[in-house]
């Protein structure tokens, strides 16, 4: 079987070979090595530019439109992944943010965002502290609804989509990891406290790890879809209670 570098190198030679023969072809006909020569050299004045149109502006063009579609792709399954689980997960974690009502104030005027002050928030988010515990009870009915998706979760970290993005590899990595951890400990009802703290300390990195997407993925549908943002917008996750329920 022909290796790829191995058919570009034939067909450059083949390519070269064509040129060649054209060439004598028309010598053949008009016998003007003189017209040649002149048209020879006035096309490799204007090569320089050809490869510029192409390489610089024609390239950049469509590798501009294969990143927005494949940017596309990506956001799709982003947003099934916060559908499934990370929305009732960032709940969760919200509702047992040790420190709850700073996140619910932080995030109280999200519908009014725009571009540059998500792209501030996000930034911002660096600065404030993450951090979850929880006890057995709690543990019970996290450990229901991740085990019922990770079947899903094993598709998208199969999904050679994600490879593009890793910030959002690291949140599924890190919410399987919690998974795996809740799986193996059976019922979760009789843990010691230093137990419920290392598995508080692996919600903690999930909660970090995925508030930052969830705000980029926001941002995303603002601009693109506004109908799926307003229902993003009125399921945030960081409020007292959730109601879907349009009111103005």
């Amino acid at each position: 079987m022909i290796s790829n570098r191995t058919w570009l190198i034939l067909f450059a030679i083949s390519l070269c070979c064509s040129s060649f023969l054209l060439f004598i072809i028309h010598y053949e006909i008009f016998h003007d090595f003189h017209h040649i020569f002149i048209y020879t050299i006035h096309d490799l004045a204007f090569l320089p530019i050809e490869v510029l149109l192409v390489t610089l502006i024609l390239h950049q063009m469509l590798e501009r439109r294969a990143m927005k579609n494949k940017l596309n792709k990506l956001n799709m399954v982003i947003g099934v992944f916060f559908s499934e689980i990370g929305t009732p997960l960032l709940r969760f974690f919200s509702d047992h943010d040790t420190d709850r009502a700073k996140k619910i104030a932080y995030f109280s005027l999200l519908r009014t965002w725009d571009d540059t002050l998500y792209q501030k928030k996000i930034k911002e988010l660096k600065l404030i502290p993450c951090s979850v515990h929880v006890t057995c009870s709690d543990l019970i009915l996290v450990k229901k609804t991740l085990t019922e998706k990770e079947d899903l979760l094993v598709r998208m970290l199969e999904n050679p989509v994600l490879l593009e993005h890793e910030l959002f590899t690291e949140v599924l990595q890190a919410v399987f990891h919690l998974t795996e951890e809740l799986k193996r400990r059976g019922e979760c009802s009789d843990l010691p406290d230093s137990d419920l703290n290392h598995v508080s300390g692996d919600m903690t990195r999930s909660y970090t790890l995925m508030i930052p997407i969830w705000l980029s993925y926001l941002k995303y549908l603002k601009n693109n879809y506004p109908y799926l943002y307003s229902l993003a917008v009125r399921t945030n996750p960081f409020t007292e209670t959730e109601d879907v329920i349009v009111r103005e």
